[in-house]
């Protein structure tokens, strides 16, 4: 697995070299997004190029999909986020010969993400075959003020002698740039490739404009390019694929030709392409007419304040401090302008799982977005609720009372082909309910507004539907998959009992503190006796004989599987079939481990070290989410050091390519997972209490962490050293209590509260994994 080369700092990633062998990796990892709209790392050349690609948030054309045996009930149309037009390119001639970094070999060529300014900056000196050497300067950004706009400022310069200079600017639509399709079905490709029927085009003096509409989904979208030039001669021209702006200019030593380029792009279901190249063409002039300098402030002051309230350091491990501030920087741009749309597990930095949001949303961006940027994940919740409809007809075609969100989705409707991983996977259900009760609790401000009693009420119905009481009276889930996609539809799997006890919990809760809206909804006294009646009643398996929790019923007493003989890097799903691994006790991602996270309440703190302990051993981690879950678990068992090698895994698991699939995007919940891992692993932040909890751990090799939470409208900053945690009130009125260590302490504006640092006290010794799955950096 090929993984670039990169320089350690703290506030940059660098790339020192180009390698054209890690392209498509780099391409991910230098993706500049605002969550409206996202644009690949790509060179200015394009070529060579991995996989090219500019997307827009809610955008993307659908396909039907097919099964080698129908049955009731399944997805019939399947859904894949595709690249719009593109405005990145720009082309370079220095006497006829183009720049191609694979012949010609420059001799500096260095790129840059900066993190404070949120640009993408490149340094290309080149000597052409002819001895003319110049040097190429790029910044690229995409505006986290106008969601609309991305821009370019690039420069020749000539080093010596005279140059003959042209610079071929391009907007080229999504047709002309396939980035590929992530999917092995080539009638799916056909589709996805041939997506947009043309509609218009317009020439402006400073550039031009296109508009199209997907075939199938009838999404029209629209972009317009316009230029600002110094220094060099003008032409343009615009055809139903691209439009063009060419630059020539005659260099001496030491001039420059300088081209601004401002790119837009906007869609819709509803608007008329002419009214959409409209608005697009008017945020075009907006942002030449405030010129590059005026978009590099907005860039920077929106930065400033991100940094302000979200900074985060750890002192002893450089690398990971920039992986943790490429982190934060990544989460909370995907979001930034994001509306009427979701996160999918890639963001918009590349195809992969079709730009699909999942359960992980709900479970890690969701949760780490409303402690660090609430109005971000306010937005993330309007989405999810405003597919509500949607989830209650999925549950009537599965006979199902309530709603049943989708397991895979761009819209909200179920786009998932395999369902023992998908439908059966009801938890999304539950997490989706507490995201929606976490906004609640953390931020102090009602959800329903959200539409969120609707949903916790609804998932609760769907519960009910789906619980069965036994003759002893115990409620049971049988034949679910839980977040381990290795041991798939099984009886109750004590992570989805456990989330649906508190999804049935906190809907009753919910409805009985507003009444009058519960009502509207149908709720009656009846209905919320039930919920909390069939909660008290959750079966959950227990091995008395090991004295550990079983993941669902009889999990304990499968066959053991032979880890030492799956060869390193190898997926186990790429090794055996699933009707073998179903049967053995092999994890995929932390599941059990989770629900110790989550359902913190029902565990004692020796079933945490048993549990951490047992399944350690079982975890192989071939998902990218269980690195994070497990940093949390092995803290919460008092193993802080082999909590910070998970969160390193989770921290560089782009940054490295550590699964190797980094060129399909970058990996959004371990981003977010990443932040939490640090906060709620070696923080011991818990935000599901009456007040705000740490249980802080520092690991040998750190000297000190520092983050901020918001928590209630005030921000806080909690430091750990060897002396103790810190907790200071930044913003907001006072006093807060934060519970530390079961502690209750007051912080005010005047008055920081300290605890002294707890040393690590584990009940067993810290827990081994199974052959070749250590943490993998």
């Amino acid at each position: 697995m090929s993984a670039p080369e990169l320089d350690v700092d703290p506030w940059l990633v660098r790339e020192p070299r180009v390698d054209p062998e890690t392209l498509d990796v780099t391409e991910t990892l230098f993706t500049l997004t605002n969550g409206y709209v996202g644009t690949r790392g790509t060179l200015d050349e394009v070529e060579p190029h991995g996989s090219r690609g500019t997307y827009l948030s809610g955008v993307f054309e659908t396909h039907p999909l097919s099964y080698p045996e129908g049955g009731y009930g399944h997805p019939e149309e399947g859904q894949a986020l595709i690249p719009v037009a593109d405005g990145t390119p720009l082309r370079l001639l220095v006497d006829g010969v183009p720049l191609d970094v694979r012949e010609a070999r420059p001799e500096v060529h260095e790129r840059t993400l900066d993190l404070r300014a949120g640009t993408l900056d490149r340094r290309v000196r080149w000597a052409t075959a002819s001895g003319t050497t110049v040097e190429v300067t790029s910044r690229r950004l995409v505006s986290l003020a106008e969601r609309a706009v991305c821009a370019v400022r690039y420069e020749v310069r000539a080093v010596d002698g005279p140059a003959h200079v042209v610079v071929r600017s391009e907007l080229v639509d999504g047709e002309v740039t396939p980035t590929g399709v992530d999917n092995d079905d080539p009638r799916v490709g056909e589709v996805l490739r041939d997506a947009f029927e043309p509609l218009m085009r317009d020439t402006t003096g400073r550039g031009g404009a296109l508009a199209a509409r997907t075939r199938r989904s009838g999404i029209t979208v629209a972009a317009a390019v316009g230029h600002v030039v110094e220094g060099g001669r003008v032409d343009g021209g615009t055809d139903r694929r691209q439009a063009v702006t060419t630059v020539t200019a005659d260099l001496g030593a030491g001039e420059c030709v300088t081209v601004v380029k401002a790119i837009a792009h906007t869609w819709s279901l509803d608007a008329s392409a002419d009214s959409l190249v409209g608005q697009a063409e008017a945020a075009v002039d907006s942002a030449l007419d405030l010129g590059w300098e005026g978009l590099l402030a907005a860039q920077r002051a929106a930065l400033d304040d991100l940094w302000d309230s979200a900074d985060v350091e750890v002192d002893g491990d450089p690398e990971l401090q920039q992986a943790l501030r490429y982190a934060v920087f990544q989460l909370t741009c995907s979001a930034a302008c994001i509306s009427g749309a979701p996160i999918g597990a890639k963001g918009l930095t590349g195809i992969g799982y079709s730009g699909h949001t999942f359960w992980d949303v709900e479970g890690f961006v969701l949760p780490a977005l409303t402690l660090l940027r609430p109005a971000s994940a306010e937005r993330l919740l309007r989405w999810r609720a405003s597919t509500l409809d949607l989830a209650r007809e999925r549950a009537q075609v599965l006979g199902l009372a309530g709603a049943s969100f989708p397991w895979r989705t761009i819209d909200g409707r179920e786009t998932s082909a395999y369902w023992p991983a998908s439908t059966a996977a009801m938890h999304v259900n539950a997490d989706v309910s507490r995201a929606f009760w976490l906004f609640r609790n953390v931020t102090g401000r009602d959800h329903d507004g959200l539409g969120g009693l609707a949903v916790l009420v609804e998932t609760a119905r769907l519960w009910m539907s789906l619980g069965h009481e036994d003759a002893a009276g115990g409620w049971h889930l049988f034949g679910l998959t839980g977040p381990d996609e290795y041991t798939g539809v099984v009886d109750d799997n004590v992570f989805t009992n456990l989330m649906a006890k508190r999804n049935l919990l906190r809907a009753a809760e919910e409805c009985a503190r507003l009444e009058t809206r519960a009502a509207e909804l149908g709720v009656n006294h009846a209905e919320t006796a039930a919920w909390r009646a069939a909660a008290a009643a959750v079966h959950v398996p227990w091995d008395e004989g090991l004295r550990v929790h079983p993941s669902n019923q009889n999990f304990t007493a499968y066959r053991e599987w032979p880890f030492e003989d799956v060869p390193e890097d190898t997926p186990v799903q790429e090794y055996a079939h699933y009707a073998t691994f179903y049967r053995r006790q092999v994890v995929k991602q932390a599941d059990l481990v989770q629900a110790l996270w989550w359902c913190r309440e029902d565990f004692t703190a020796e079933q945490v070290a048993r549990d951490v302990d047992y399944y350690e051993a079982r975890t192989v981690r071939d998902s990218s989410l269980s690195a994070a879950v497990q940093a949390v678990g092995c803290a919460a068992a008092q193993h802080p050091d082999l909590a910070l090698r998970y969160l390193r895994e989770s921290a560089l698991v782009d940054l490295r390519n550590v699964q190797g699939d980094t060129a399909k995007g970058l990996h959004m919940a371990s981003v977010a997972g990443t932040w939490l891992a640090l906060t709620a692993g070696l923080g011991g932040l818990r935000e599901d209490g009456a007040e705000l909890e740490l249980a802080p751990l520092l690991p040998s090799s750190l000297s000190r962490t520092a983050w901020s939470v918001t928590w209630r409208g005030r921000q806080l900053r909690v430091e750990t050293t060897r002396e103790g945690t810190t907790v200071t009130l930044v913003r907001g009125e006072g006093p807060v209590t934060v519970v530390v260590d079961g502690r209750p302490l007051e912080v005010t504006a005047q008055a920081p509260a300290t605890a002294p640092l707890r040393a690590p006290d584990p009940l067993l010794a810290e827990p081994r994994q199974p052959a070749h799955r250590e943490p993998r950096v």
